[in-house]
């Protein structure tokens, strides 16, 4: 008997731990009812909440560790969604209105790794010769494998004139490289323009701030005024190393040269977030031969203008594959003063093509030359040549006047730039010949 109540207590008890165990599983035997009905899952979340709060090691910040759980949320979705508390959202709601504290550099998280989308013209970063591609393995003494997006903006910025260590591997780099750069109070002027030869405009646009396609508007009219009356025979527009922006200048930029048709449609989960932008034919500039430059630094609004004006055969695009952001994010302010960073949508461009991590492949490929080969490339000739003929006159000759180039040092080491001057140079004489024919 006695033997019998010890085998029948040893059931009772063991009954009673598998009871246990099956309600101390997660998800048992009911995974729909986890989303049935969300709330069981927010369970789990105060659980953890209030264990740490209790049982930590040290005592813990509420505060801390809630931004801490929603840091983590939003990086388990995608690298351009991310929380920021409220320094870090002040400083954002100041960069899109062209100034504020920093290194100047465009950065985005891919497999863990902080990467350089672009570095920004005028800047420490582009001063430094940081480049697109490049990794950030360390800001001072911090490995970045363990920041958040967020945190490393927040390390990097900071009061100008104060210095800042960064360690970067860059693919041409055998171990890590050490750059110390000086912090500035960055003011960016988002166009940037002069005539080059022939009556070809050249305008850069480093970023799409709030002001861009009304700066843009300015620059060529400024040009069109320098080119004494006579307009533009044509414009190369550079958004290499253009980080991008806002969506909203990034339509009004290429509604600049499209007067009609699709420019860009987005589409997401939500009503707001299925959106479609169209060209307006008020404030079209004339139909002159353009072109575009790209390269791996362009991204996001830089590629919706150069995807728009390639779908619509307004420009031909010359360069490099861009860098493939295809995805809208919305920036939502919350209570405490935090903002939320939030993908939203897709962007597609007029034809239908989504480039989200594939980037506008450009119509002619043409990739940078090194400074050494680009100077033996554009100076090595016939006339170095040792004893080399010299060319007879011509008939009219004499009267004839060179005129002044406009092109720098720098343009004619920049061999994009002066591919893309050819090209429409060929341009406009392709078409005064068609004329007279």
């Amino acid at each position: 008997m006695r033997r019998f109540r010890k085998i029948r207590l040893l059931a009772i008890l063991l009954t009673g731990v598998l009871l246990c165990g099956l309600w101390l599983t997660p998800n048992s035997g009911a995974e729909d009812d986890g989303e049935e009905n969300p709330y069981r899952q927010l369970q789990l979340f105060t659980d953890v909440l209030s264990i740490v709060r209790k049982s930590y090691v040290e005592e813990v910040d509420l505060k801390q560790l809630i931004y801490g759980a929603i840091n983590g949320m939003l990086e388990s979705l995608d690298p351009h969604s991310g929380f920021m508390p409220p320094e870090v959202y002040r400083e954002m709601r100041i960069d899109t209105k062209g100034e504020f504290g920093g290194l100047g550099i465009e950065i985005t998280m891919r497999d863990g790794q902080l990467i350089i989308v672009s570095p920004i013209e005028d800047t420490p970063a582009f001063r430094a010769g940081l480049q697109p591609g490049d990794q950030i393995v360390k800001i001072e003494d911090r490995y970045t494998k363990s920041l958040s997006l967020m945190e490393a903006v927040k390390m990097m910025r900071g009061p100008a004139g104060s210095e800042i260590n960064i360690t970067v591997m860059r693919d041409s780099f055998d171990v890590p490289k050490k750059f110390t750069l000086i912090r500035e109070v960055i003011r960016i002027h988002s166009v940037k323009s002069r005539m080059l030869d022939g009556q070809i405009g050249y305008a850069r646009l480093t970023q799409f701030q709030e002001k861009t396609g009304d700066e843009l508007h300015q620059a060529l009219a400024a040009l069109n005024k320098e080119s004494g009356g006579a307009g533009l025979g044509g414009l190369i527009l550079d958004l290499r190393n253009n980080p991008g922006g806002l969506l909203d200048q990034a339509v009004a930029v290429s509604d600049t040269f499209l007067s009609s048709g699709l420019i860009v449609y987005t589409e997401g989960r939500e009503p707001e977030s299925q959106m479609t932008f169209s060209a307006h034919a008020a404030g079209t500039e004339p139909n002159y031969p353009m072109v575009v430059l790209i390269d791996g630094g362009s991204a996001s609004a830089s590629e919706i203008v150069a995807g728009a004006l390639q779908d619509h055969h307004r420009a031909l695009v010359l360069g490099t594959r861009s860098f493939g952001k295809g995805s809208v994010q919305t920036i939502i302010p919350l209570a405490d003063g935090a903002g939320l960073r939030l993908t939203t949508a897709r962007y597609f461009t007029p034809s239908g093509t989504s480039i989200q991590a594939r980037g506008i492949t450009p119509d002619i490929e043409v990739h940078p030359l090194q400074a050494k080969e680009s100077e033996e490339e554009q100076h090595f000739s016939e006339k170095d040549l040792a004893h080399h003929f010299a060319t007879p006159p011509a008939a009219g000759d004499s009267e004839k006047v060179p005129a002044k180039s406009r092109l720098s040092k720098e343009d004619r080491s920049d061999y994009q730039l002066m591919r893309a001057l050819d090209l429409l140079k060929g341009m406009k004489i392709f078409q005064a010949e068609k004329q007279a024919a």
